[in-house]
């Protein structure tokens, strides 16, 4: 059984001390909402698509798809109140069965302890407050038996446990809880790794909690008015110290709506476009793809209340959503660095001379390569000579190679326009 460990230069994750670069998938509702022949099939199909890793809320999404099914973590009332003190010991019995099929389908796991909506004092409960259904916060007099319960069941499976989901810190009381479950588990499972999924445009962890973590999470999230978050989020948290490996956890998802209920969704360039931006800006540890149908798990039959959380419009159908082009987007990125040793990529941003800021250089130094990523067809310039160096275009709506054209004018190398429709990848080796 592999271990996922944190590498000696704190930018990226090892397993088996051999570079891993983490690719998840989206699937929060996964222990509530899904039929066990249907999760074989979509472990089969996301492995095949390049995935690794599978990023799951232990308790019950509170934004998930309405399900016939009636796997709950605890006993509740007629009204969906959950009794904390009741553990039901065939919920995790039945989540450590799908998490046992995953893991042997190759996948590891990042497993999310207390989602925002049942901490006191976050944006998710005060909202849930608003709307009705505050019922399900976590009293603070149950939350070890719930750890240990956590610890017990996926241990053994040396998870990266997300102490705390799409959260923020705007009240002591929930900086308190988080703390106090980051001190349990550091106790109690040592030798996993630790972080926190923070809420979308969020960069303000207290000092307290961002010493406990291993890695960061953030999220560049689902506002149609932010379009700049993933590289702007990244490079916010390539400057914290100390470095820890970085993965945007939560970019736009394809075909979501705009949060919100704003009308539109994001298209398979939008998120193409984030994860670009996300690993050549500082992120390079890993990504996170969401599909909408995939992370509530929505079926032909369900109900989706698109007023609850961020206000998302409909999903189509799990079925549906599990075939998205921008699945194999994410997973070409992988097999990209991972086939070209590219474990190590630096923000070189100073490289791109009096250009938009949305088009995002890095540089691996130790094997040679400078990769710019451009989401819109355009000449750019370099302050660098590149003539010696074998340069190659990678049209990333199709995957075709071009060769393109460029001059070196005082010492600087200038691209002209490509004949690529969409985004481009501008590959340099020396």
């Amino acid at each position: 059984m592999g271990r996922l460990t944190v590498s000696e230069n704190k930018r990226t994750l090892l397993k088996n001390n051999k570079p891993f670069f983490y690719l998840a998938d989206t699937c929060w509702s996964a222990f509530t909402n899904i039929r066990e022949n249907d999760w074989i099939e979509y472990l089969r199909k996301r492995k095949y698509q390049g995935f690794n890793t599978l990023q799951i809320n232990i308790l019950a999404q509170w934004d998930r798809s309405a399900s016939s099914l009636d796997y709950l973590p605890f006993a509740s009332d007629e009204n969906g109140k959950f009794d904390f003190s009741k553990l039901k010991d065939d919920y995790f019995e039945h989540a450590k069965r799908y998490v046992t099929l995953a893991h042997q389908a190759g996948f590891e796991l990042s497993l999310v302890v207390l989602w925002s909506n049942y901490v006191s004092g976050t944006w998710a409960s005060e909202l849930a407050t608003k709307i009705g259904k505050a019922d399900n916060i976590f009293p603070q007099e149950y939350l070890e038996q719930y750890f240990a319960k956590v610890i017990e069941t996926f241990d053994e499976f040396q998870p990266i446990y997300v102490i705390g989901g799409d959260t923020d810190f705007i009240t002591d009381v929930a900086t308190q809880t988080y703390l106090r479950a980051f001190d349990y588990f550091s106790v109690h499972s040592p030798e996993t790794l630790k972080t926190i999924h923070v809420k979308g445009r969020f960069t303000e962890i207290p000092t307290e909690i961002e010493k406990l973590q291993d890695l960061y999470f953030y999220q560049s999230g689902h506002n149609s008015e932010h379009f700049e978050m993933p590289y702007l989020l990244a490079e916010d948290f390539y400057k914290k110290k100390p470095q820890l490996p970085i993965v945007n956890s939560e970019p736009c998802y394809e075909q979501m709506g705009y949060s919100r209920n704003v009308y539109g969704r994001f298209t398979r360039f939008d998120i193409r476009k984030a994860a670009w931006q996300s690993v050549l800006s500082g992120a390079c540890a890993g990504l996170t793809y969401g599909a909408h149908g995939i992370w509530s798990w929505q079926e032909s039959n369900s109900s989706f209340s698109s007023e609850i959380g961020e206000a998302f419009d409909v999903p189509v159908t799990w079925m549906e959503a599990l075939n998205f082009l921008g699945a194999t987007d994410y997973g070409f990125i992988r097999q990209f660095l991972e086939f070209n040793g590219l474990s190590n990529l630096v923000p070189a941003q100073d490289l791109l001379v009096n250009a938009d800021p949305s088009i995002r250089v890095a540089r691996d130094a130790e094997q040679g390569w400078v990769l710019v990523y451009l989401p819109s067809n355009t000449s750019i310039k370099l302050d660098e000579d590149f003539s010696n160096a074998a340069i190659s275009l990678i049209d990333l709506e199709n995957n075709h190679f071009f060769k393109p054209e460029y001059q070196v004018e005082d010492g600087k190398t200038v691209f002209s326009i490509h004949n690529a429709a969409a985004d481009v990848l501008l590959i340099i080796k020396r």
